[in-house]
């Protein structure tokens, strides 16, 4: 891809550059994205994702579907019995 050529603006105190629609839709980007800066260039990368994320729908997706009973099934320690909660 040739370089293109943008201008950058004043926004309030800060600078800013209006990404092109078409850029942002080849690189999948909608609200969100790392900016970092390597060997003098900006790079614009899509958001890392958290090691957890999705946990919590796929959660309840499995709680919905009744899928979430004890893989090992209920156990106590031996003296349990004896104690008064």
């Amino acid at each position: 891809m040739k370089p293109l050529h943008i201008s950058i603006r004043d926004i309030g105190n800060s600078k800013g550059v209006v990404i092109p629609k078409p850029l942002l839709a080849q690189l999948e980007l909608e609200d969100s994205a790392d900016l970092t800066v390597e060997n003098g260039a900006l790079v614009l990368r899509k958001p890392a994702r958290s090691a957890r994320a999705g946990w919590a729908q796929a959660a309840k997706a499995v709680a919905a579907a009744g899928d979430d009973a004890l893989v090992m099934g209920e156990f106590g320690n031996a003296d349990d019995a004896s104690h008064k909660w």
